[in-house]
């Protein structure tokens, strides 16, 4: 088993580690009118996309400058994968700034163009220094490429960051360096086999760049969480007296149903992306799921071959884990205060996930990337220089002939509210043309959107779709209302499924529900404090663009949902194993927490540092989701699961059990229970107590010996 995972590994860094290079930059809109019309554009252009150059300082009329740009158009024109050259020279000076001091260089490259190519393209341009001149190369094709080796970086720097922190953690909470260096071991061989499978999937799907990073994290984060687990218990048993071969066995048996029915639901969590038809979602999902099983299969197969081969290293407590101790004294003080403690904890968690409901969204371009980047400064000198450049932020696509199109835009669309202008009609192809629109204010702001509204109800008699992001935006919304209801009810009809399995409860799981719900608000609260409102963003090292990118919510959800779902599974699995050994409701969750919380608490720590190492990366993206889902476990580990969880199952008593007979019944057919026949374990030479229910002081009672 260990050959067959360093065989994993070795081919999953020599192959998978190639990932990068097949993805792309934005997997468009699915089956939206937006992403039709944009589909319809690409079809109909052999380019690529477009390389920008911004030669500044001089002014544009002075011969040494016109000298300089000329000849590198000429030379530029002749590389391989360029289809043409445009500046303001050979356009009448369509290409210079207002104030003469700037002008652009305009390549588009044809499709299929390579990465060398584009090199080359952007090496020559970078040489235009005539006379103090100073150039700056951008445009579309540089953004994409720019954004592919800096997430690659911040995927590298994340787990460069990350694995040394946690290895420390794991020393502290262990105590001993091989019990801490098997949950790295299994994280580095399941981020390994992750990136196998998602450059398999990249063969036949588009992968957007920005899904991996959150792949990898993901996975990550799992196999930490789910290898400490599997070594914590290891250490439990024997501290029990079993011998190696038992306490592989017994673990197993215990913490790796817990692992298997974590991953369920993490699964579950991820699944409700495929109802969404935008291509990036589905991208996620295949690609969260597929991390989830590998970092499932690296702890129920890989873990326990470690623990039998280095068993022998790790030291084992001198005991079983004591009764006594933080967690069941914070239980007891909170059973003692059940109602205000539920009270204040629901309080604290509506006010932390107030800020969402003002959140907005945008769909960022070069501003995902920091200031210091080629493509961001070029694209933000085009936006203050060269207003006319600067692509409309709603663009038509028609069907018909130029003078049809031309008296669409001249009797529709300029007279609609809202609209500053229209561009000059451009021919694509036979018979399809384009018509620019400009919009007053922000140009994804809500003048922009019911401007998309009023062309999609007022088509001039024409076969048109409307596009542009602006566009973009409004039917992403769109699909959100109208599949964003139905990707609840998958994941929540999952979830209380799968906990019904294992707890034969239907009072239990809603509570999950319920609680991972209140979770999600205060990350996604501080999400849009931190990046739509700008707090923290100095530390973090990003300008705040006023909103959150359109895809984060709903990633954050899939991916915050299921993280706490794996928690609540931790704790819910002890707890239903004590209380089938026979310990009361409160009882069971004091024992329940005491002897997991350690863990708990020790697993999102984990989980917090490889978020906030992938948080203080440069992607601006990669950056909301480390935060979010940073924020998600820390409030998800503690508040919930040390206050809220232990209160209300104290209010509950013995409903927390509770099923109708029908369904108890079927629990019983297809229960999947957390109490299973162990092995035996060997005589100990010291008596071991065993847990024994707490029970209440009377007057003249005494247990029996």
């Amino acid at each position: 088993m260990l050959g067959v995972w360093a065989a994993v590994l070795v081919v999953g860094v020599l192959i998978g580690g190639r990932v990068f290079e097949g993805s792309v930059a934005g997997t468009g809109g699915g089956g939206s009118e937006s992403a039709r019309g944009a589909a319809v554009v690409q079809a109909a252009d052999p380019a690529q996309g477009t390389v920008t150059a911004v030669v500044d300082g001089p002014q544009v009329a002075d011969e040494g400058v016109k000298s300089a740009v000329q000849q590198a158009s000429s030379e530029v024109a002749k590389l391989p994968g360029v289809l043409s050259v445009a500046d303001t020279y050979s356009t009448g000076g369509r290409l210079s700034a207002d104030d003469g001091r700037a002008s652009l260089v305009s390549v588009r490259m044809a499709d299929g163009a390579s990465a060398k190519q584009l090199s080359a393209v952007t090496d020559r341009l970078e040489r235009i220094t005539a006379d103090g001149a100073h150039t700056v190369v951008g445009g579309d094709l540089v953004l994409q490429q720019e954004v592919k080796d800096q997430t690659a970086k911040d995927t590298r720097f994340g787990e460069i960051v990350t694995l040394p922190l946690t290895l420390i953690v794991m020393v502290l909470v262990f105590g001993g360096l091989a019990a801490a260096g098997l949950p790295g071991i299994g994280a580095v061989a399941s981020v390994g086999g992750a990136l196998l499978a998602m450059f398999g999937f990249s063969r036949i799907m588009d992968i957007d760049t920005s899904v991996l990073p959150i792949a990898t994290v993901l996975g990550l984060g799992l196999s930490i969480d789910y290898a400490l687990l599997m070594v914590n218990r290891f250490r439990e048993e024997r501290g029990l007296g079993a011998t190696i071969a038992q306490a592989v066995e017994r673990t197993s048996a215990t913490a790796g149903r817990t692992v298997a029915f974590s991953g369920l639901t993490v699964a579950v969590a991820l699944s409700g992306l495929f109802v969404f038809t935008s291509p990036v979602f589905r991208a996620v999902a295949v690609a969260g799921v597929s991390v989830v099983v590998i970092a499932v299969a690296a702890a129920l197969t890989l873990i326990p071959a470690l623990l039998g081969f280095m068993g022998r290293r790790i030291k084992a407590p001198g005991g079983p884990v004591p009764d006594e101790g933080f967690f069941s004294r914070t239980v007891r003080r909170v059973q003692r205060r059940a109602v205000p403690v539920m009270l204040a904890c629901v309080a604290l968690l509506l006010a932390a996930g107030a800020p969402f409901l003002g959140s907005h969204f945008r769909n960022s371009g070069a501003e995902v990337l920091p200031k210091s980047f080629a493509s961001r400064q070029v694209a933000e000198t085009v936006q203050e220089r060269f207003p006319a450049q600067v692509p409309a932020p709603v663009q038509v696509v028609v069907e018909g002939t130029p003078q049809q199109a031309q008296h669409y835009a001249d009797t529709v669309v300029a007279s609609l509210p809202g609209v500053s202008g229209v561009r000059a009609v451009t021919p694509v192809s036979d018979g399809v043309q384009t018509v620019d629109v400009l919009v007053k204010g922000d140009p994804q702001g809500a003048e922009a959107e019911r401007v998309v509204a009023e062309l999609r109800d007022h088509r001039g008699g024409l076969e048109t779709s409307v596009t542009g992001d602006a566009a973009s935006l409004v039917d992403f919304r769109h699909e959100i209302d109208s599949r964003g209801p139905w990707a609840l009810g998958l994941v929540a009809a999952g979830t209380l499924v799968l906990l019904f399995m294992m707890t034969g409860s239907v009072v239990l799981p809603v509570k999950a529900l319920l609680m991972n719900v209140l979770s999600l608000g205060a990350s996604l609260g501080a999400l849009t404090l931190v990046f739509q409102h700008g707090y923290f963003s100095g530390l973090l090292g990003f300008t705040p663009t006023g909103g959150l990118e359109t895809v984060i919510p709903v990633l954050v959800f899939a991916f915050a949902f299921g993280l706490s779902m794996d928690y609540e599974v931790f704790l819910l699995s002890r707890i239903k194993e004590l209380h089938d050994q026979g310990h009361g409701c409160l009882r069971s969750v004091e024992l329940g927490l005491q002897r997991s919380g350690r863990i708990i608490t020790s697993a999102a720590l984990l989980m917090v540092i490889v978020f906030a190492g992938f948080a203080f990366g440069q992607m601006l993206m990669v950056k909301q989701m480390g935060i979010a889902l940073a924020v998600a476990v820390a409030v998800d580990a503690t508040l919930v699961r040390t206050l809220l969880v232990p209160a209300t199952m104290s209010l509950f008593g013995r409903l927390n059990w509770w099923a109708p007979a029908p369904l108890r019944r079927l629990h019983g057919i297809i229960g999947l229970s957390e109490h299973v026949e162990l092995p035996p374990l060997r005589p100990l030479t010291l008596p071991v107590a065993l847990p024994a229910p707490r029970l209440p002081k009377q007057p003249g009672f005494a247990p029996a010996p």
